[in-house]
């Protein structure tokens, strides 16, 4: 995974590089989610995976609480 830096706190901070497919890959199977959301989530969020990480759960909590179409 590609560009690894500290924060304030000192933990390491990781970013996401879409532009590499195999590296995008590797994230979607981290995530459990596709190379499209990941790709969409960085857009949306930056390339910080703990930013990345937290949109893609919103994204699914919100897409379990809409009704049923029935």
């Amino acid at each position: 995974m590609s560009g690894n830096s500290r924060n304030t706190t000192g933990a390491k901070v990781e970013h996401i590089d879409v532009t590499y497919d195999w590296e995008l890959c590797v994230w979607a199977r981290h995530f459990n989610t596709s190379e499209k959301n990941v790709k969409e989530a960085v857009a949306a969020v930056g390339s910080r995976a703990d930013h990345v990480r937290e949109h893609l759960a919103m994204k699914r909590q919100q897409a379990s609480e809409r009704p049923s179409s029935r």
